[in-house]
């Protein structure tokens, strides 16, 4: 049985995001799929890296103590499917702090003798990004879309997936039904095919 842990960073349940969110889950699941859904904002995720744990980043084992929970649920998982809007062309505050304070030395990644970071996240084998834009590509392109490239290239290089996707719904604040519903049924299709 494939185990995917899915990260969820909205703060409103019944948000489009939302919807998307449960429709991964429920495709995951009725697949069959061991899904650890991970909401961050109910289950109380304290995104902010203390001072504490900032000054200790680089101990290992002990970095991960202040986040062992979630360190142990993503080294279960196969796949990583990221569920999160897109504001002010970034992460929400809450999915930057998770990235921040569990993609840790040891963790997500090694650092070599000569300096250069290695993957460590090997046992994601899969990763999936599911996320919207208030604005339309173009602008998203002009700003250089950091959200797209912090997944594709980032999350990605810790990773080294055999499968990568980057699910995107641009321009929320002019969408109609029908494209949303599309963009729902995008989402199902793509889980049915993990």
């Amino acid at each position: 049985m494939t185990r995917a842990m899915v990260l969820f960073a909205h703060p409103v349940p019944e948000s489009f995001n939302g919807a998307v969110h449960r429709t991964v889950v429920e495709t995951l699941t009725k697949r069959g799929w061991d899904v650890d859904d991970c909401d961050l904002n109910a289950e109380g995720f304290l995104p902010v890296l203390t001072e504490l744990e900032r000054r200790g980043y680089h101990e290992q084992p002990a970095n991960i103590e202040p986040v062992r929970e979630y360190v142990d649920r993503i080294r279960a998982a196969e796949a990583l499917i990221m569920v999160f809007p897109v504001w002010n062309f970034g992460y929400p505050a809450i999915l930057k702090g998770f990235l921040d304070r569990v993609f840790l030395p040891g963790v997500s990644f090694a650092l070599g003798e000569d300096g250069k970071v290695r993957p460590n996240l090997r046992n994601i084998r899969k990763l999936v990004a599911c996320t919207t834009y208030g604005g339309k590509r173009t602008r998203a392109i002009l700003v250089g879309d950091p959200p797209r490239k912090c997944v594709t290239r980032a999350v990605w290089h810790v990773c080294r997936p055999d499968k990568m996707r980057y699910l995107a719904l641009y321009d929320m604040n002019n969408n109609t039904e029908p494209k949303l519903k599309a963009h729902l049924d995008r989402v199902r299709r793509e889980m049915e095919v993990l």
